[in-house]
């Protein structure tokens, strides 16, 4: 008997899925790789900044899996819009939901919903050429930016907003979006830690990068940049020695400043019609190791607030969901008979894309071995359903006419060796002239 499967997400989780399900099962199998958008690797493609080439190299590793004889991908369809759980369970004998975490935490604080304040995930989209996000979105319109969280997303953040156009041209940033860098009236950025350096949650790598801008100069106040004491880790002594020795330079006048800050926490966001300030408290660890108000307080005179304290997973129709959690239950990803969960759904934002693969390993095994042994099921086929449904799936093969037109556009602009292109429709525009 062929073993089918259906693999809901195409990012990282649920391509390493598919690569286990195909390594580790000795019978036949197909693997359907079912995503929403025309375009697969998901936080790949749409959430690794865009002068990370190595990270997004990773993508050639991920597309040799989707080349594979077992799996297929099949871009443009929505669980919940076109397909229901009854429906894909009625098609393979099982499925494993992988559409990792898509949205930010809020802040929960007062003028968290004025124009101009947004979560880093928007801006990161909007820089990464999403097509949820409108080119259009951001204007960069105000002088001074404030980027709640110290992790590597909101360094990322910092670093595009810090660096100009010139230096990104040569990446994929869409060109409209280029357009819209190349016209940023920023002149300071705000990178606003509640904890102190030794509780920062970005990588030495990435912190390190921020010292390299040509653009702007990297600001660290002496008196938060004080550490007291503590055996850490070796990457937190790296990150605390890299702080201490900014804290130490005196600005060269580059076009742009970057203040990186500590044992601050926003408590309002300022503004009548759109954002115009964040006031801030100081803060402190209690003797418990929570962090604490003191009553001090400062307000920042920004124009716009992102917000990068971490990434939640949203429910899936008719699959279910721990809002304590923000994942799918699942017992070594076993969610219900024949449901099964990997990635950032299984077990909330943590680790690095590399992570994703054991995870997905673990998932597989379950599967497998709850499925070992049972009868052959009587399945349908999703291709006569997709068709009876009017849906016509985006294929492997016009994905990869999607990535030739990119690479043509970016020859047409002199740019790199891809620009992405901007919206649904001008990418089943280039796969289905």
């Amino acid at each position: 008997m062929t073993l089918r499967v259906a693999v809901i997400g195409s990012g990282p989780a649920g391509i390493y899925t598919a690569e286990a399900l195909v390594k580790q099962s000795g019978e036949p199998l197909e693997v359907d790789v079912l995503e929403r958008l025309p375009t697969p690797y998901g936080l790949v493609r749409y959430g690794v900044a865009p002068d990370h080439t190595s990270i997004k190299s990773i993508a050639n590793y991920l597309r040799g899996v989707l080349e594979l004889p077992e799996v297929r991908f099949l871009g443009g369809v929505t669980l919940g819009e076109h397909l229901t759980v009854e429906d894909l369970l009625a098609c393979y004998d099982a499925v494993v939901y992988c559409t990792g975490a898509m949205v930010d935490r809020r802040l929960g604080i007062p003028g968290e919903d004025l124009p101009g304040s947004v979560a880093a995930t928007d801006f990161v989209n909007w820089y990464c050429g999403h097509p949820d996000v409108d080119p259009s979105r951001f204007t960069l319109d105000s002088s001074e930016v404030a980027v709640i969280g110290v992790g590597n997303v909101a360094v990322d953040v910092v670093r595009v907003l810090a660096k100009t156009a010139e230096e990104l041209s040569a990446t994929d940033v869409p060109h409209e979006v280029l357009e819209r860098l190349a016209g940023s009236q920023v002149k300071a950025i705000h990178m606003i830690g509640r904890r102190g350096p030794e509780h920062a949650k970005f990588t030495l790598k990435e912190l390190r990068e921020l010292g390299e801008l040509a653009n702007a100069d990297v600001c660290v106040r002496p008196e938060e940049a004080v550490v007291l004491g503590g055996d850490f880790p070796r990457q937190i002594k790296g990150n605390i020695e890299v702080l201490r020795s900014w804290s130490e330079r005196n600005p060269a006048g580059r076009p742009r400043r970057l203040d990186v800050r500590f044992w601050l926490r926003p408590v309002e966001i300022l503004g009548s019609e759109r954002v115009e300030g964040l006031r801030l408290e100081r803060t402190r660890l209690s003797p418990e190791g929570r962090v604490v108000g003191t009553g001090e307080y400062e307000t920042l005179p920004v124009g716009m607030v992102l917000r990068s304290v971490g990434y939640q997973s949203v429910p899936l129709p008719g699959v279910p969901f721990s809002e304590k959690t923000m994942t799918v239950p699942n017992a070594a990803g076993r969610v219900r008979e024949r449901e099964y969960v990997a990635g950032w759904l299984k077990r909330g934002p943590t680790g690095v894309i590399g992570t994703n693969k054991s995870d997905a390993a673990e998932t597989v095994r379950t599967l497998l071995s709850d499925l070992s042994g049972q009868p052959p099921r009587d399945l349908k086929r999703l291709d006569a359903l997709l068709t009876e449904r009017g849906v016509r799936p985006v294929t492997y093969g016009e994905w990869q006419a999607i990535e030739a037109a990119e690479a043509e556009l970016a020859k047409s602009l002199g740019r790199g060796e891809r620009v992405k292109l901007v919206g649904l429709e001008a990418m089943l525009r280039a796969c289905r002239p």
